[in-house]
């Protein structure tokens, strides 16, 4: 009985925020086929210290989880910067009665912004998304991270600033 209440609070707390642990992997990783390892690794981990979590907000543990996952299978897997993979159409936000101009308009948009956010460097990419992505406030990216609140308020500056340059930048090009 014990376990099953166990298996319900993860189910109730986890299940929630498993868009956003992917989504978080999906950016760190670049690819869905990794980013399921490392959401899957990292709900595991989570289930396995459920106990653990004496914390305000789940979904900030789970998402530091998520990192610390991402970290241990970049050792284990990969050496040097991510390749990037655009992501499937299915899961972008769109308009329910585009017309086709603004559809496409929109993919170009949004493949443009997905390159330039994939050539930010990592340590910007990561509190960019976790900002302007996820909407969490600096305080929990700074516990997500393990950095202080300042240090995540001055890359996300950088990291805002980079990617207008490079929008910018790509605007130019003929």
């Amino acid at each position: 009985m014990a376990i099953d209440a166990r298996n319900r609070r993860f189910e109730l707390l986890a299940m929630p925020h498993l868009d956003a642990a992917f989504n978080l992997a999906r950016w760190l990783t670049g690819n869905t086929a990794d980013a399921e390892d490392v959401v899957q690794d990292a709900y595991l981990r989570a289930f396995r210290y459920l106990d653990t979590f004496r914390g305000e907000n789940f979904r900030v543990w789970l998402l530091t989880i998520v990192r610390n996952s991402f970290l241990d299978w970049l050792k284990d897997n990969r050496s040097g910067r991510q390749l990037f993979q655009p992501a499937p159409a299915d899961l972008e936000w769109t308009d329910p009665n585009p017309s086709p101009e603004a559809l496409l308009l929109d993919r170009v948009d949004s493949e443009t912004l997905s390159a330039l956010v994939a050539q930010l460097p990592a340590e910007y990419r990561e509190v960019l998304i976790l900002r302007e992505i996820e909407d969490l406030s600096y305080k929990d990216i700074a516990s997500v991270t393990g950095i202080p609140s300042g240090t995540v308020m001055s890359r996300l500056s950088r990291a805002r600033l980079a990617l207008r340059k490079a929008w910018i930048s790509n605007e130019k090009r003929p």
